[in-house]
C-alpha cells in the first residue's frame, strides 16, 4: 500500500462526518508539502472503495453527502442494532425510567409536573432521557413562564416496539392487589 492510500484511509476513518475530496486533498499538501492531482485521488478511493467491498470486512467506504465515510455494512446492522439496545439498557437508572413513565402517560408534560407527580427533582433524568434521544422536547405550555413540554421520541417508540402511544399497556394492568392489613403476599418472606 503507497503511502497516499494509507494517509486517506487514515483520513476517512479519523472523519466522523464524511470528509470531501477537496479536505482530503488539503490534508495530503499539508502533510507531504506537494499538491496531488484530483484524479490520482479519485483512482486511490476508487480502489479503497473496492478493496472493502471484500466479503472480509464488515465496513466500507461510502461516498455520500458530499463526501467519503466509513459506514457498517447493512449485513452487521441487527448485531449493531443489539449492541446500542445493550448499552441502552444498562445505563438507564430508576429514576430515568420512572420520569420517562411519567412522560409517556402523560405527554405533552412540562419539568414542573413531572416532579410534581414524582415529589423530586427530574433535572438528570430528563437530561439523560434527551441524550439519549427517548424524548424530545414538543413545545412550549401556555402557562406563565412558558416551560417546556416533553414527549417521548420515535426513538422510544421503535425502543419500546410500540407503533403508537394506545400500544401502552394500560394503567390498570400494573395494578397491584390489595393486601389486608398485616397478610403478607405469598412471594415475599415474612420479615
Amino acid at each position: 500500500m503507497d503511502t497516499i492510500t494509507g494517509h486517506l484511509e487514515a483520513l476517512i476513518f479519523a472523519s466522523e462526518q464524511p470528509i470531501s475530496l477537496k479536505e482530503l486533498q488539503q490534508c495530503l499538501l499539508r502533510v507531504s508539502g506537494e499538491k496531488t492531482a484530483t484524479t490520482t485521488l479519485q483512482n486511490k478511493l476508487l480502489a479503497l472503495q473496492e478493496r472493502y467491498q471484500q466479503p472480509q470486512y464488515a465496513f466500507e467506504i461510502v461516498e455520500i453527502a458530499g463526501g467519503y465515510q466509513f459506514l457498517t455494512k447493512p449485513t452487521y446492522q441487527a448485531t449493531l442494532q443489539a449492541l446500542l439496545q445493550h448499552r441502552s439498557n444498562k445505563k438507564l437508572s430508576k429514576s430515568a425510567l420512572e420520569t420517562l413513565a411519567v412522560i409517556a402517560y402523560r405527554q405533552p408534560i412540562p419539568k414542573g409536573e413531572m416532579e410534581r407527580v414524582r415529589g423530586v427533582s427530574c433535572d438528570y433524568a430528563v437530561r439523560k432521557l434527551l441524550e439519549k434521544e427517548l424524548i424530545a422536547i414538543v413545545g412550549r405550555s401556555k402557562d406563565p413562564g412558558r416551560p417546556l413540554l416533553y414527549g417521548t421520541s420515535d426513538k422510544f417508540m421503535q425502543y419500546f416496539g410500540l407503533s403508537s402511544l394506545r400500544d401502552l399497556p394500560k394503567l390498570k394492568e400494573f395494578k397491584v392487589e390489595d393486601n389486608e392489613i398485616g397478610q403478607l403476599p405469598e412471594d415475599l418472606p415474612p420479615i
